[in-house]
């Protein structure tokens, strides 16, 4: 059986969570969501990551993101650590985070460890890896990914991701190397002739394959 890849339809489920029990479509509606693994409550990276996904969950919100997180712990358990997160991080968890004792829905996401032999639990059975997914509207997934148990992410990165995505779903274009939101876009191959002046007028040409223009939200903030 093939596993999720971009383009796939985020597997829907039901599962206990800090604010009780959801449906992960239902609990997404029409807007944008991340579904998010950390492997194991109590421990350091994950802590670092969780205060900083509260701490940024105004720029999530801005953006019409819904987040959830998931760990192979119990309810009880994220409920006593999120009193630690928000003590280190000097912040407040508002989001729900997934029990996932049984691992049903990190086995439906492919997010249990098999690389790192430490990160397991008491039976030996492996926790999660640090999984990433961002889902759009339509529940499609549109970004995957995978970060070893030993390496915090970087959620500014995941935010210009998703900048990227939303803005090229409305606007017709892609963003370069290094892009961060108001720099120049480029417009996508598939605009040409007199629709690419009428959209982008005065784009730049470096290459017939490669048209810069502003980036088109700018005008709209």
């Amino acid at each position: 059986m093939p596993g999720l890849r971009l383009g796939s339809i985020a597997p829907n489920f039901t599962a206990e969570t800090t604010h009780g029990v959801l449906n992960f479509h239902e609990y997404l509606g029409d807007s944008w969501g991340i579904l998010f693994s950390h492997p194991d409550d109590f421990t350091p990276v994950c802590t670092t990551e969780l205060g900083e996904v509260a701490r940024k969950a105004p720029e999530f919100e801005k953006r019409g993101v819904k987040i959830i997180g998931l760990s192979a712990n119990d309810i009880a358990s994220h409920d006593r650590w999120i009193k630690d997160i928000n003590e280190v991080g000097n912040t407040s968890v508002n989001f729900p985070i997934i029990g996932d004792k049984d691992r049903k829905v990190s086995t439906e996401y492919d997010m249990l460890d098999a690389l790192d032999p430490t990160n397991v639990d008491a039976k030996g059975i492996p926790f999660t890896v640090r999984d990433v997914f961002v889902i759009d509207p339509k529940k499609v997934i549109r970004l995957k990914i995978s970060y070893p148990a030993s390496t915090g992410r970087h959620f500014d990165e995941i935010l210009r991701v998703i900048d990227s995505l939303q803005i090229g779903d409305k606007y017709r274009v892609t963003t370069p190397v290094n892009w961060q939101k108001g720099d120049k876009v480029i417009v996508h191959p598939s605009v040409q002739g007199e629709e690419a002046e009428k959209l982008f007028p005065g784009y730049e040409t470096v290459k017939p394959y490669l048209r810069f223009t502003k980036d088109p939200s700018a005008n709209a903030a």
